[in-house]
């Protein structure tokens, strides 16, 4: 062992030992050890920030952004939309949510499609009294599995399929890990739909701020046009499209109030109709009711072209001037250049005009507005911003205009008209160019973390192989399995890689390992590509902690899950991806000699 090949080892060991022990946040143990490689000469100076402009950076960052356009758009709600009434009793539910978010896994990153799903799956929670504990965790583990069908599924796909073109010369392609990942997955999916009673049932989902404020019910006002395209429709059937989530409490027509209107009331084109609901039943509404929000005609005022239309949540404090005052008296467009779309407060029922609603401390407010007008508005105002995030009140959505530009880039991948970096970048250029989703939107996509913890790893990974600590590796490892049957080793590189993503994340798990279990492949006169899709099926596959993968992280809260829960489930899920994982890469990428 050289000294630089000493100090590479030392480097990434120091660096395992960091994310074991979890003291330090991933991206910060990443971006420590690439300046100390720096520092220790093994990174090259110029080097050091290639990780920034590598494909898998660029493909990870654009997956995440196409994804969140996908989830936007509300095809995948769209889609279900039939089958959900159908969904009354776990039996029904599990098999159903779990292959949706397999399949739809398959096309935009794993973590990407359960975050389209998991609301959803929570509302059906809500509404056929099934526990969140038995629903989420099987559809975590099959959005994980879904990930290894495509290259654009799940990072380590991605990051092998860097390793494999600077040691062979060329990547893997889209769907070079559909044959063994679509077996794999379909088996999981397989044992999820029966496996899920091992969980407990009557586990408490924690709640967050974020959930706190989802579940009140807010009040806004909507007219109905007067080309109304659902023609003559009842008060029950306005009830009906929301799933009974957001009903009409108030119908206004020609100046004669109708507070709570009878079920078989109809609608008429020119009423307008005061409706009380969760921000995400009121959008559904709105939406699927083709109804306009009464300030829909009120244009946000732009005082640049560079200015985004924003909807933020807002809480009437006690010394607020907006107190005992109405939205109509205060001229809230005229003198602060913000629209009122939504009013919530707890234990009263409203019975008024949207502006006509005299305010009270604790009043929750919805307000729209442009990113320069807002915070003038709320410091005159005397309200207090609550944490932000997405309130959508019947706002313009592309329903198929992202699965189109979607399928086209995967189109152009399949027939290797574009490379898959260049033909997702184009796809979240696409999204937003069109308005699928806006800039603000796109960064908050983003995954800062990872995205910094993937391009700080990969120098690190890539002085493990530049100093020949990789060669030195796969050779110790080729010398205890020279004698052995191959089938051997690439069961052991995919326990291997299963044994450290659950505490090195998926990603840096990759590119530590890949590049060993190629070395080794070589060394032992075998061809690397099986023991490269071992590495990716194994560093994607964390079914038994809640912090390895990200999907097993977002599940956790609101499936009220504990750590012990994980490899309860996971566990024999492992041992079935293990013992069937192995035979199926070497069925489709045979042990066959290195020509």
């Amino acid at each position: 062992m050289t000294f630089d090949q000493g100090l590479a080892f030392g480097l990434v060991a120091l660096t395992i030992a960091a994310f074991i022990w979890g003291r330090f946040r991933y991206d910060v143990v990443a971006i420590c050890a690439l300046f100390a490689g720096v520092a220790l000469g093994v990174i090259p100076a110029k080097q050091a920030f290639s990780g920034f402009a590598n494909d898998v950076t660029v493909i990870i960052a654009a997956a995440l952004v196409v994804s969140a356009a996908f989830a936007r758009s509300g095809i995948v709600e769209v889609a279900l939309r039939p089958l959900i009434p159908h969904l009354k009793s776990e039996r029904s539910q599990v098999p159903a949510l779990t292959a949706a978010v397999t399949l739809l896994s398959t096309a935009t990153k794993n973590v990407g499609a359960l975050a389209i799903l998991m609301p959803v799956a929570l509302q059906i929670c809500r509404r056929t009294g099934s526990s969140p504990g038995r629903l989420l965790m099987p559809m975590a583990f099959g959005a994980m599995l879904g990930g290894m069908v495509t290259l654009v599924g799940t990072a380590p796909n991605i990051i092998v399929s860097q390793v494999r073109e600077e040691m062979l010369g060329k990547p893997f392609g889209m769907y070079d890990y559909t044959p063994v990942g679509l077996a794999l997955a379909s088996l999981g999916l397989v044992f999820l739909t029966f496996g899920y009673r091992i969980l407990p049932k009557n586990r408490v989902p924690a709640g967050n701020i974020e959930e706190a404020l989802a579940a009140n019910a807010y009040i806004t006002e909507v007219e109905v046009p007067e080309d109304w395209a659902l023609g003559r429709s009842r008060v029950a059937d306005l009830h009906a499209l929301a799933q009974g989530e957001a009903r009409v409490i108030m119908l206004l027509r020609e100046g004669r109030r109708r507070a709570r209107p009878h079920p078989n009331l109809n609608v008429l084109p020119g009423d307008v109709l005061l409706v009380e609901g969760e921000p995400q039943a009121l959008d559904e509404l709105i939406n699927r009711g083709k109804l306009r929000l009464t300030r829909a005609d009120r244009p946000v005022a732009m005082d640049e072209p560079t200015d985004e239309v924003r909807v933020l949540e807002a809480v009437v404090g006690a010394e607020s001037v907006v107190v005992g005052r109405s939205a109509q008296r205060l001229d809230l467009y005229g003198q602060h250049g913000v629209n009122l779309l939504a009013v919530s407060r707890a234990g009263y029922s409203i019975k008024q005009n949207l502006n006509r609603i005299r305010f009270k401390a604790g009043d929750v407010v919805v307000l729209q507005g442009s990113e320069r007008s807002l915070p003038p508005a709320l410091s005159a105002l005397g309200l207090l911003p609550l944490v932000e995030r997405e309130v959508r009140l019947g706002g313009f959505r592309h329903t198929f205009v992202p699965a189109i530009i979607l399928a086209a880039a995967m189109i152009l991948v399949a027939f290797q008209v574009l490379p898959v970096a260049i033909a997702f970048f184009g796809a979240a250029v696409a999204m937003i160019a069109v308005g699928s989703l806006r800039m603000r939107e796109a960064y908050a996509a983003i995954d800062g973390p990872l995205i910094v913890l993937i391009a700080a790893m990969i120098p690190v990974s890539e002085a493990i192989q530049s100093t020949g600590g990789a060669e030195l590796i796969g050779g110790w490892l080729s010398s205890v399995f020279r004698n052995q049957a191959p089938m051997l080793a690439l069961f052991s590189i995919m326990a291997a890689a299963m044994a450290a993503t659950p505490f090195l994340n998926n990603a840096a798990t990759v590119l530590i390992v890949a590049p060993v279990g190629a070395s080794m492949a070589r060394q032992l006169g075998l061809n690397p590509d099986p023991f490269l899709m071992a590495v990716a099926v194994g560093a994607a596959c964390d079914f038994l902690t809640p912090i390895g993968h990200q999907c097993n992280t977002l599940v956790m809260g609101p499936g009220g899950y504990r750590f012990s829960d994980y490899p309860r489930l996971g566990a024999p899920l492992t041992l079935l991806v293990l013992i069937i994982g192995a035979p199926l890469i070497a069925w489709f990428w045979p042990l066959r000699a290195l020509s």
